[in-house]
């Protein structure tokens, strides 16, 4: 395949006029293939990659289900995210491994017109619970690596994340035991966490390289009091997840962490939930009741449950807040790929990546979805 007179996105260079090219469903220097995809007037992006959402359409990752997951991914896709890393809640042992036993067997399946099931994220069982947010009291548990080590025997080796908040008993530990053994691989992530900045960058001293949807479900940034956040700033490599759907973090401060973390090190992430593509109305999320109003979807009390935006529209959210769009693409691909060890495959269009790509008009409409080099979308 020849993609042709497109905008073709480069992670150091930005945007170049130059031809795309694909040879059996991988990205190429040349092609022998005669399909050619005239990308006149568009942008040419890599497939997007969401590692922490929990739904959409209607359906949601910890369902459990095989008609959910199968759903979830379609709707994905069908968005222009190629591959997906959703997010389980705190919930019992018994439904974790229900969760990570669908996922293994959804992904040993070749779904053409689904997101690429690329992982697990394990938002919670390990985390505190006066910084719970929309998960559930009663599931919250002390880190626990054997069960750390049984979800990632049932999942196939899929789980990519774990949230863990290092204030908590057993926490620094548990990292250790993770870091050293045979699930090194698994990145911790703090999140839903009281840690104040020393306790934050033990943890990342101890090999913690994530944090959980900045600036949510922790202490804030302050002059004084830096936390969470003063401690991955101080930990060069740690990827800082952010919720660019225009309701989680005020334009301001996605600009300031833009500033202040650099492209390089910013994960966009929608935390979507089971309301996305949905109307308004009365949803669950992690067995809890969520009212959704527009983009807001909410518990009885207010809390923040999750967003209803997908992640594509979270890049033109971006966009909108003054991030210059290359920026905004980095952070949607190549980081997020980086972030859960599967960049050697995914997240760029770099010859001999999988050939996942999307169009785009000048206005950001998304007007092509190709994955593995295989049309899946086209409007406009």
């Amino acid at each position: 395949m020849k993609i042709i007179d497109g905008l073709i996105f480069h992670e150091k260079k930005g945007f170049v006029k130059e031809t795309l090219y694909t040879e059996g469903g991988r990205f190429s220097l040349s092609t022998t293939e005669n399909t050619i995809v005239d990308a006149r007037g568009c942008y040419v992006i890599p497939g997007l990659i969401d590692i922490h959402f929990h739904g959409c359409a209607g359906h949601d990752f910890s369902d459990a289900s095989p008609e959910s997951l199968t759903a979830i991914a379609e709707y994905q896709l069908s968005q222009g995210i190629t591959s997906i890393c959703p997010a389980s809640m705190t919930l019992s042992p018994e439904t974790l491994q229900n969760i990570c036993e669908c996922a293994h067997n959804f992904s040993t399946k070749n779904f053409t017109n689904a997101s690429r099931l690329a992982g697990i994220n394990l938002e919670g069982p390990f985390i505190c619970n006066a910084k719970r947010g929309a998960q559930n009291p009663d599931f919250i548990r002390q880190a626990d690596f054997n069960l750390l080590k049984q979800l990632q025997e049932t999942a196939g080796g899929l789980v990519k994340l774990v949230t863990l908040a290092p204030e908590t008993e057993g926490a620094m530990d548990f990292i250790r035991e993770v870091k050293h053994s045979a699930l090194k691989d698994i990145s911790v992530s703090v999140g839903h966490t009281e840690s104040d900045y020393d306790t934050a960058k033990k943890a990342f001293d101890a090999g913690a390289d994530h944090v959980t949807h900045l600036f949510n479900a922790m202490p804030a940034f302050t002059h004084r009091a830096p936390g969470v956040i003063g401690a991955a700033f101080d930990t060069p490599g740690c990827f800082v997840e952010i919720i660019c759907d225009g309701v989680h973090i005020a334009p301001p401060v996605i600009r300031a962490a833009f500033a202040m973390f650099g492209s390089e090190r910013i994960v966009l992430i929608s935390d979507s939930m089971r309301a996305t593509g949905l109307s308004d109305g009365a949803y669950t999320l992690g067995g809890l009741n969520v009212q959704v109003s527009g983009r807001h979807a909410t518990l009885a009390d207010g809390t923040l449950a999750g967003s209803v935006t997908n992640l594509y529209d979270c890049m033109r959210c971006a966009v909108s807040m003054g991030i210059p769009l290359e920026l905004a693409v980095q952070c949607l691909t190549i980081n997020p790929a980086r972030s859960i060890g599967i960049d050697r495959d995914y997240g760029s269009l770099t010859p001999g990546k999988a050939a996942d790509f999307l169009l785009l008009d000048k206005d950001l409409n998304l007007i092509g979805v190709y994955k593995d080099g295989i049309k899946i979308r086209t409007t406009g």
